[in-house]
């Protein structure tokens, strides 16, 4: 298969045989929930059993985490991400290791119990938090959960709107139900009106690009076979936002995906959900089938021309899949790297074909700026960035959960008024804002509007808007070394730049020295040459962090 006039035998191959890549994750998942050897020994089966190479088993099980991490009768996954980090200085993971008797990333000798660290699970208000099989245990008695001593524990994700007219959040607030605006769009069968609307709405990506919703839709618009993919891969530590809309308001993300597909004249949609989120993951699927049964999905929807299938997909546990190109090539069964552009997926994504490619809370705003209208979404937030966002506040806030607000709203506003501040009387040193990679900001200097360009102007990012605090009983040593780790667990290594400047920081931070000569060349080449968004941000995330904490982190801003 030609794509970007690139062959890709993979494609080729798994195309003919019916797209029958599509299933090799599942497949490998399957067989690793079914044993506890190495992946080398049971990933050529699956391969043959699908008519494909031993390769293309190969290729995933060795990538992916929930592949290639070993798996005991009983799996447990430990979040060591930078949420759970901060509740307790990161003194949950030795705790657990002790009670269940292994060490992260290893299985006992007998076979009986393993343990996975990951790199956030959703419960980011609530950590740190574990899935023990699928079944979560949350909070500062973690360990004593998993060893049985403790009833397990995993609260609700606090909700609150701090608009004052909900756009995201109106179905888990005020229950308004999902599929109100589907039905007459698709009977009326004007793709071009939903186009204008979002379009006039300045919807932009909520994923952490901030690409205009509408260009990416026009992209695609009049190419045979367009597709149209849920990005349910929230992987940033500190966000739990998708995870709430996919568990509580399935039917809202689903909708927003079909307006989409109408807009963009796609015949087929596709949600990926991580891992990480099994009851995302079972809530989505019921949703799907309820909306076959209830005639949104299938042939002549509503006795209209329409036709639209909608498909959910599990990931396997990676970061960088969250990516668009990384997640279309894990959908297609391979490794979930980074492909270069060009071709861009509205051009050739999934399968060769234009791929539209938008999160979760992108799509779920959709059905309010339909029926409602662009114009009136607009209004909302500030000229520079319209609309409202989903902010996830973590655990160490006095008020942890997920608030929606309307951009524009201040920092200071949304952690002092609307957080609370830090528990038990804490003091806040710095704020995390918009994931691993995006930045830190010093507690004296949040007199900054929630918009892209403002965070920018001071070294952060939006991202998916996940605000993780830390006191100042954290080592900024400690958390320079999380920024460092999280880079090199997570790159895909499809590219030298990344690669190898992730593992050379990762050195330098363990050393406890202070960076080596060329530490700025390289950190400069690894900003301007890594393949993807992964590499590039990790510079800035590091110069942000020695920024925020000063001399304490001295050398470090190179």
């Amino acid at each position: 298969m030609n794509v970007g006039g690139r062959f890709d035998a993979f494609r080729a191959l798994a195309g003919r045989r019916g797209r029958v890549g599509e299933r090799v994750l599942d497949a490998l998942a399957e067989e690793r929930a079914g044993t506890a050897e190495a992946s080398a020994v049971w990933f050529p089966a699956v391969a043959e059993q699908l008519g494909l190479p031993h390769a293309a088993g190969l290729g995933p099980a060795g990538y992916f985490a929930d592949l290639a991490a070993p798996h005991g009768r009983r799996h447990v996954r430990v979040c060591a991400g930078t949420a759970c980090f901060a509740a307790r200085g990161g003194r949950h993971l030795g705790e657990v290791e002790q009670e269940l008797g292994v060490v992260a990333d290893e299985a006992s000798a007998d076979g009986e119990v393993s343990l996975q660290a990951v790199r956030c699970l959703g419960y980011c208000y609530t950590g740190p938090a574990a899935l023990d099989g699928d079944r979560p245990c949350t909070g500062v008695r973690l360990a004593e959960q998993l060893a049985g001593r403790q009833a397990p524990r995993a609260p609700a994700i606090p909700v609150a709107d701090g608009t004052g007219d909900p756009v995201l959040l109106c179905g888990v607030l005020a229950a308004e139900p999902g599929w109100q605006v589907w039905p007459r769009a698709v009977t009326a069968g004007a793709p071009e009106e939903i186009h204008a609307q979002v379009a006039a709405s300045g919807l932009r990506g909520r994923g952490g690009a901030g690409f205009s919703v509408a260009a990416k839709w026009a992209a695609v618009r009049g190419q045979q076979g367009a597709v149209v993919v849920v990005n349910g891969d929230e992987g940033d530590p500190g966000s739990f936002a998708d995870r709430l809309l996919m568990e509580e308001d399935p039917d809202r993300v689903l909708e927003g995906l079909a307006l989409a597909c109408l807009a963009c004249g796609a015949r087929e949609g596709v949600v990926l959900v991580r891992s990480e989120y099994p009851r995302a993951l079972t809530r989505m699927r019921q949703a799907v089938d309820r909306a076959y049964a209830d005639g949104h999905l299938g042939a002549r929807v509503h006795g209209s021309e329409a036709t639209l299938h909608v498909r959910v997909a599990a990931g396997a546990g990676s970061y960088v899949a969250g990516e668009e190109t990384a997640l279309i090539a894990s959908l297609e069964g391979g490794r979930g790297c980074s492909r270069a552009r060009p071709p861009y997926p509205t051009d050739a994504g999934l399968w060769g074909a234009p791929t539209v490619v938008n999160n979760a809370e992108t799509l779920a705003a959709v059905p309010w700026i339909v029926a409602h209208g662009g114009a009136a979404y607009a209004r909302r937030g500030v000229p520079a960035q319209t609309g409202t966002k989903l902010v996830c506040l973590s655990e160490r806030f006095a008020r942890p959960g997920c608030y929606e607000v309307e951009f524009g709203m201040p920092l200071e506003r949304i952690v002092r008024e609307l957080g609370g501040g830090l528990r038990a009387g804490a003091r806040l040193a710095v704020v995390q804002v918009g994931g691993p990679l995006g930045g830190f900001l010093p507690a004296g200097a949040l007199d900054v509007p929630l918009t892209e360009q403002d965070l920018s102007e001071r070294g952060a990012a939006l991202g998916h808007a996940g605000l993780v605090a830390f006191d100042d009983s954290v080592d900024p040593v400690d958390v320079l070394r999380r920024v460092w780790g999280f880079a090199d667990a997570e790159s895909c290594g499809a590219c030298a730049p990344c690669r190898v400047g992730s593992r050379r920081g990762l050195r330098l931070a363990a050393s406890g020295g202070p960076p080596d000569p060329g530490y700025g060349q390289w950190m400069r080449v690894m900003e301007e040459t890594s393949l993807c968004a992964f590499g590039r941000r990790v510079p800035l995330a590091v110069r942000s962090l020695a920024r925020a904490y000063g001399d304490r982190l001295a050398g470090w801003e190179a």
